[in-house]
């Protein structure tokens, strides 16, 4: 017998559902404020049950993400990517950004570099040297590299090729940023990421994802450590 078996999705029915109607509004580029079909439309649409897409409507309703007027319909409140926004905004905000968007962060980040290891293109690789070359520069000035670490970072995201994981990061921008640059301005730590970073290039160029995505973490997880305190 050959191949292999897809492994079977355990999660419940309504969460399946309700992550297929989030792509459905990501990809069908609703705006806040259009309404969504009525649930039985929606159920023989998705060939799930009613009660099935019901609850579906409540899990996304409790995310913020659409509102229910009755006798009206469903709306859309927020796009499932402000809502990512608005969630690390607040984090930022209250000051206990560092433990969960550094863990978010290493997540996102580290997938990225695997994946930048077997789709970068040529014109990838070369924006990764100049955004190199870049914080470089900025270091030799006396600077913390800020620009040319942000401009890496979201590098490696492009070079995976994955239109979801970067609208993820893009959402997380200003979290990131605050991150950075707590990271950056300690003595130090800008000549040591921007040598994590040629690591991590060395490691992308050489199509080994593998390498690549623990390089990353190692950077990010070191980066981390003496910042975050849980």
């Amino acid at each position: 017998m050959t191949g292999q078996m897809g492994q079977v999705d355990r999660r419940p029915l309504y969460e399946q559902v309700a992550e297929r109607l989030r792509e459905f509004i990501d990809t069908s580029g609703m705006q806040p404020g259009d309404k969504l079909s009525n649930v039985r439309d929606l159920a023989t649409e998705l060939q799930v049950g009613r009660s099935s897409v019901r609850e579906a409507i409540t899990a996304l309703r409790a995310q913020g993400i659409v509102e229910v007027r009755h006798g009206d319909g469903i709306y859309l409140l927020e796009r499932p990517e402000n809502i990512i926004a608005s969630l690390a905004a607040e984090l930022v905000e209250t000051h206990v950004d560092h433990p969960y968007i550094w863990e978010t962060r290493q997540a996102l980040e580290t997938q990225c570099a695997r994946l930048a290891a077997v789709h970068a293109t040529k014109a990838d690789l070369r924006e990764l040297d100049a955004a190199l070359k870049q914080m470089k520069a900025e270091i030799d000035s006396g600077q913390a590299g800020l620009d040319g670490d942000r401009r890496f970072h979201l590098g490696v995201a492009a070079a995976a090729h994955n239109p979801l994981l970067l609208r993820l990061l893009k959402g997380l921008k200003s979290a990131l940023d605050r991150t950075s640059e707590t990271s950056l301005t300690r003595p130090g730590q800008p000549e040591q990421s921007l040598a994590d970073h040629h690591g991590i290039v060395d490691a992308i160029r050489a199509r080994d994802g593998v390498m690549a995505a623990d390089r990353m973490l190692a950077h990010l997880v070191g980066t981390t450590d003496r910042l975050v305190r849980r």
